[in-house]
């Protein structure tokens, strides 16, 4: 792992002269074009571009709605798949890198980025709008009431999550574990190779960036009612388009705030302040409402949801007669709606969480990414929407049911007027919807800039003010001009070519996870006589058992090390890639102050790399520190390594106090396994 430059040296010169622009130009100026392009049309000719993408819409939605259906089934399958296979210790970076962020802030901004908002303006509305018209049950019944939680479940649960986990996980791997850009055409390396770096590469990110800036900008668009709604509520202030306006101008503005002060400073800040207050208004109402109820209807939602599972995903509602208000009709207007939606937001939700996935396994991440947000999504929807519906059926304030009708956006706000201090907690659900949109504008803005930039994420302030101020310049255009309705209807109607490219990133995932597996296999196998020069821990026995207990409490500085580095490993790897040079193959070695690398190429196989590289760890306990009696290390918690370091990452062993001929012993075992890997793939 590379360390930090010291201040004083020419590296951190260069970090501190970044360039002013960090842009890839194909990507930046031909998205700027087509967002500016969709917003005129749809600002200058509203009526027409509505009526032009929700035809398109309908069209998907009657005549596809089965390739979304089944392209979610898929997905789901895949990531419960790759959870439980042997590639689930596969880590998303290098073998011996470590998660960037606690679980806390991991799941916080999981939860933030991927549907916080949406469970504030659907934790109440979606279930009374299925209690009041479900499927196929009788309105207003027992039987509606169950199906109602069930349809909640099914869109709110594994299925959204497995959509994003899968995006997530295919740039993950390919960027932190094969040092490709972080952005979405990295996920079609596999299949196309280094095409990806050209225009096919680049109109998939454009793609990306258009898709997000016009997602985030339609959920601000159309949020800021909720919004506006719970001020009405609280103050008065008039629901009109001028209020929103400034709402979204507010907004846009912490948002930029908030991008600008980065990922540590403000958007995990935000997102583990937004999950605190979310835990709270759960537990509120938990506290103040049927709570033994719910609990109970928690476990029995989750039963009836689970069981139900593989009918409810593959259910097109084929044999039922197409109707006006009939199954078929609902499925459309709802479940391939949320399939479609889902879809279309997973490049920005997929690549964020990606970004703050660094160091967590397969498994760690497909595990956490779908179970954990989904259990807590599935939880508050029990809480609000069968308090609800609770609420409805006993009489206490069946006039809800009519108030969501009529307005989804105010449906919370109605709910809390039932609990006590109702005017303080409709004030923190307003500040948490607020802040629900501050963190997905703001990290929108963050996954924007690192698609335009070609995947950096230490780009030049301007970039990410000018991202997060056109996302707020977009909503406000297009909610002025009426076309919102065209942009969301266009949003949903992008999913069906990206699900095509999806299933092409799946197939490419698999198939360089097979490769690896054959790799570690390889390096598994046996291929002749273990080494006599290592035993367990690594230490070389030349020289008898004193010499080896001498070599497991050393603990060598920085400066002994390097000098190992340098005398003993350098002129070893030197002397490998002269021989192998002398076999007509194209080796280089390259040199740095703490490590030196041995690179084999192959011409379009996977080249070898080995490497030494000097690194600090803690020293041990104080029982080991006794049996060190060198004064010179007495005072100091850290001592240093020679590890060997592959294509992979870190292979956590120390050569150090090897010879020159052992190290040369040592790069052959695993460039045997090298070869022997190549041979299995073939």
């Amino acid at each position: 792992m590379a360390q930090a430059p010291d201040p004083a040296s020419p590296d951190a010169a260069v970090q501190e002269s970044r360039p002013k622009v960090l842009i890839n130009p194909p990507v930046f100026f031909s998205s700027v074009a087509i967002i500016a392009a969709l917003v005129l049309f749809s600002v200058i000719l509203p009526k027409t571009a509505e009526t032009f993408f929700t035809d398109i819409k309908d069209w998907i939605i009657s005549e596809a709605g089965w390739f979304y259906i089944l392209t979610v089934a898929i997905l789901i399958s895949l990531v419960f798949f790759l959870a439980i296979s042997r590639y689930g210790d596969i880590k998303l970076g290098k073998d011996h890198s470590e998660p960037d962020y606690s679980y806390t802030s991991w799941f916080a901004m999981l939860f933030s980025a991927g549907m916080g908002i949406g469970l504030m303006f659907f934790g109440v509305a979606e279930p009374v709008l299925h209690f009041s018209d479900p499927p196929l049950a009788d309105p207003g019944t027992i039987a509606a009431a169950k199906e109602a939680m069930r349809a909640t479940f099914f869109h709110w649960g594994l299925h959204a999550w497995s959509i994003y986990a899968i995006v997530g996980l295919i740039l993950a791997y390919f960027s932190f574990r094969h040092n490709l850009p972080l952005t979405l055409r990295s996920a079609l390396y596999p299949l196309i190779g280094k095409k990806i770096y050209g225009p096919m590469g680049h109109a998939v990110d454009v793609f990306a960036v258009v898709g997000t800036v016009f997602g985030v900008a339609t959920s601000l668009g159309f949020g800021v009612e909720q919004v506006n709604a719970g001020l009405t509520y609280l103050f008065g202030i008039p629901k009109n388009e001028w209020v929103q306006t400034g709402l979204i101008i507010g907004i846009t503005g912490l948002a930029t705030i908030s991008v600008v002060t980065g990922l540590d400073g403000g958007i995990r800040r935000l997102s583990e302040l937004n999950l605190g207050l979310a835990f709270l208004l759960l537990l509120f109402v938990l506290a103040l409402g049927p709570t033994v109820f719910l609990l109970k209807a928690y476990v029995q939602n989750l039963g009836a949801y689970l069981s139900e599972l593989v009918n409810m995903t593959f259910n097109l509602y084929t044999y039922q007669p197409k109707a006006e208000n009939g199954p078929q009709e609902w499925m459309g207007g709802w479940t391939l709606f949320y399939w479609g939606w889902w879809i279309s937001w997973s490049p920005f939700v997929g690549m964020f969480i990606a970004r703050v996935s660094r160091g967590r396994t397969i498994r760690e991440f497909a595990l956490g990414v779908m179970l954990v947000p989904a259990g807590f999504t599935l939880f508050w929807m029990t809480v609000f929407g069968d308090t609800a519906i609770q609420m409805i059926l006993d009489g206490t304030y069946p006039e809800l049911a009519a108030q969501v009708d009529n307005d989804k956006a105010v449906a919370l706000f109605h709910f809390l007027e039932q609990f006590p201090w109702s005017g303080f907690i409709s004030g923190v659900a307003t500040l948490m919807v607020v802040v629900f949109f501050v963190t997905s504008s703001d990290s929108g803005s963050m996954v924007v800039d690192m698609l335009a930039s070609g995947g950096h994420d230490d780009t030049p302030l301007w970039q990410r003010i000018f991202w997060a101020s056109s996302e707020g310049i977009v909503a406000i255009a297009l909610m002025l001009a009426g076309g919102l309705g065209a942009l969301q209807a266009a949003t949903i109607a992008s999913a069906l070519p990206f699900a095509l490219v999806l299933l092409l990133a799946c197939f490419g995932l698999l198939r360089s996870l097979r490769i690896e597996g054959i790799r570690r296999l390889s390096f598994q196998t046996n291929l002749g006589t273990a080494p006599a020069t290592i035993h367990v821990g690594h230490t070389p026995v030349t020289g008898g058992w004193k010499t080896r207990l001498r070599g497991m409490v050393s603990f060598p500085n920085r400066a002994r090390v390097l000098q190992f580095v340098r005398e003993v490993a350098t002129p070893a790897l030197n002397a490998v890639a002269d021989e192998l040079r002398g076999h007509g193959l194209e080796v280089e070695v390259r040199e740095s102050d703490d490590r030196v690398t041995l690179v084999v190429s192959h011409a379009q196989e996977t080249d070898f790399i080995y490497g030494v590289r000097v690194r600090g760890y803690a020293r041990p306990s104080i029982t080991m520190r006794q049996l060190d009696h060198s004064k010179r290390h007495a005072d100091t918690d850290q001592y240093f390594r020679a590890d060997v370091f592959l294509r992979e990452g870190g292979q956590d062993y120390d050569l150090m106090g090897f010879t020159r001929e052992q190290v040369i012993s040592d790069v052959l075992d695993q460039y045997e396994k090298h070869m022997h890997f190549l041979h299995m793939l073939r």
